[in-house]
């Protein structure tokens, strides 16, 4: 079938949230680290790529970076890996009975601990490989400097913008779960999210790979000499109460109430 309708996807995405509330917890925390490597490589992507971009034309290489960072979620969903906010769509098979909120809790936590080790991992293994250097430490630069923009952001911005952005992240799955094919996958992947980075939403998991990186680069030299704005902020409590948490409320409201549970009731609801 080369198309599903939409509550032929609602029962998809019901049936796969029962399967994943099932998994072990190894394979669990496994694919959950694969999750968070998978979108780092996406976030390191847009540095590189737009680091030469963002003082010419900010729409631009932001519409830019969101194509090349879709990369990520094309890797999640053809590969195979669990993604907390991908996940937030269990509310679906929560509405529908299908599962308790033990299950579900039990995968969130799992997926969101093992997303953020696998995005560290790869912050920490793209920072010793020195790749920041890149450019005149151009790279390095646009790193820091996209990690503190997101560590000063106000609390209700913060929270606004993870709404948006799992909106449509959790709308790039669903999309992706209306297709059989890998070349519908991949498209149903990109549009989405180059729109999420393009208008400047707030993505958790993304974050756990920017701001550590942000905060591993304070460290180096020629980068910090290059640095024209405070970053008193990022640190790691900057991270974890500036943007990681009002982010991850927004995720969960933003996929887990306006896409799962809306379409549950447009769709499944008895």
């Amino acid at each position: 079938m080369p198309l599903k309708s939409p509550p032929e996807i609602a029962s998809a995405i019901c049936k796969v949230g029962v399967e994943k509330s099932k998994l072990p917890l190894g394979k669990m925390f496994v694919l959950g680290m694969l999750a968070g490597v998978y979108i780092g490589f996406g976030c390191q992507l847009m540095i590189t790529v737009t680091q030469d971009l963002a003082s010419i034309s900010l729409g631009l290489s932001q519409l830019l970076g969101g194509a090349v960072f879709s990369v990520g979620l094309m890797l999640v969903v053809i590969a195979g890996a669990e993604l907390f906010t991908g996940n937030c769509l269990m509310t679906i098979p929560l509405c529908s009975g299908e599962i308790d909120w033990r299950g579900l809790t039990r995968n969130w936590i799992i997926v969101y601990i093992s997303n953020f080790i696998g995005s560290v991992l790869l912050a920490s293994i793209v920072f010793l490989s020195g790749l920041y250097s890149m450019g005149n430490y151009a790279v390095g630069v646009r790193a820091i400097s996209i990690a503190n923009m997101k560590v000063n952001l106000p609390f209700i911005q913060a929270l606004m913008r993870g709404i948006g952005c799992n909106w449509l992240v959790c709308l790039a799955v669903w999309l992706a779960n209306s297709s059989d094919t890998v070349t519908g996958k991949i498209l149903s992947c990109i549009f989405p999210i180059m729109a999420f980075v393009a208008i400047g939403f707030e993505h958790s998991v993304a974050n756990m790979y920017f701001i550590p990186m942000g905060i591993f680069l304070k460290g180096v030299p020629e980068i910090m000499a290059r640095v024209r704005e405070p970053i008193t902020n990022l640190t790691w409590e900057g991270f974890l109460c500036n943007n990681l948490l009002p982010v991850t409320i927004g995720n969960i409201i933003g996929g887990g109430f306006f896409v799962g549970m809306l379409y549950w009731y447009a769709y499944l609801r008895k």
